[in-house]
């Protein structure tokens, strides 16, 4: 059985530099790939980081990323701007989309991109907290392949299409990073690779059952959505409008890929300094405040915001080191 090692963010950091470079990115490209897969091992979503990045090399490698390309500017129509990806990186197409949110929120109040022919934006996250540290509210969201039934259906027609809403609070943020599915295939594979139980349902056995069983939900490929028939309806919403928005791909289109790549994503950011941002900063205290007053269900946990846990699990990677599977790491390195 592999054992747990423990990786500097500045090691890690340095070994994605040093593969990127040699899988065909210049430096600069190189650089924020490498921070970004850092950064997302560093708030402990190992699934999107160190975990994810083989594969995404190995993308890189079938041609599904082309480390090359230039988001292209399709239409703009005041706050609303539609790019091209060009099936580049996702997590700079996603930066590029996220930064002329921001420009167009400074000019307009609000803005919003939508991105079509893109590649996985890896931790969505990413991206609210990148607006939110800067000053925006932010939206933003993804359409995926599909890997999730509709309601009441067997076959897979929604993707888990992932949601991020996030803000700034005090020097750092308040971001929620969900995808419509009770849980996300990152987090079912590594709960198998663990023989660990779910502690919820988060999909259906090939019977047909309400699961916690990670792997057999991983045979079925039935995951469960957030909320029942709620999360299903909100996931085809998302995926009608990142389409309509981009028009880019669907979800049901993007599903005919040999490989998920051409997604649709909607970045939207808010410049809330143009509003009473003194009045907006007590209305936020006074929520979070209240929020923490929660009387917890085990007396020895406390009640979270979403993006609180990131906070610690930051401190203590960056202090300790990033916790990595050996042979996850000693594949990275040979590549």
């Amino acid at each position: 059985m592999s054992e747990t090692i423990l990786i500097s963010a500045e090691e890690m950091d340095r070994t994605f530099y040093e593969v990127l470079l040699k899988h065909h990115f210049d430096d600069r490209k190189a650089r924020t790939c490498a921070e970004i897969f850092t950064e997302t091992s560093v708030d402990g979503v190992y699934t999107h980081g160190v975990n994810r990045f083989s594969v995404f090399i190995e993308l890189v490698e079938k041609k599904f990323i082309n480390p090359r390309a230039e988001p292209s500017l399709k239409k703009a129509i005041g706050g609303l701007e539609q790019w091209d990806g060009h099936l580049g990186p996702g997590i700079l197409n996603a930066l590029h989309a996220t930064g002329r949110a921001m420009d167009l929120a400074n000019e307009h109040g609000i803005g919003c991109v939508a991105l079509a022919n893109t590649n996985h934006w890896m931790r969505g996250g990413s991206y609210g907290w990148k607006a939110a540290k800067a000053g925006f509210i932010f939206i933003g969201w993804s359409n995926t392949v599909a890997n999730m039934p509709a309601w009441n259906a067997m076959d897979l027609r929604l993707g888990n299409n992932p949601l991020v809403i996030a803000l700034p609070f005090k020097n750092e943020a308040i971001v929620l990073d969900m995808a419509m599915s009770q849980l996300s295939y990152g987090a079912l594979e590594k709960a198998a690779a663990a023989k660990e139980t779910l502690d919820v349902y988060g999909g259906y056995n090939s019977t047909g059952e309400l699961s916690k069983d990670a792997t057999a939900i991983l045979e079925s490929k039935r995951m469960l959505p957030i909320g029942y028939w709620k999360g299903a309806g909100l996931s085809l919403l998302l995926d009608l409008v990142a389409t309509i928005l981009s028009s880019g791909k669907s979800v049901h289109e993007i599903s005919k890929h040999e490989v998920e790549h051409g997604l649709s994503q909607v970045f939207i950011a808010i410049d809330i300094s143009k509003l009473d941002l003194t009045a907006i900063k007590l209305v936020v205290d006074r929520i979070i405040e209240d929020y923490h007053e929660s009387i917890p269900v085990d007396q020895s946990k406390h009640v979270l915001y979403p993006g609180e846990r990131v906070l610690a699990t930051r401190k203590k990677n960056l202090d300790d080191g990033i916790p990595v599977n050996e042979v996850v790491w000693e594949k990275i390195k040979n590549l």
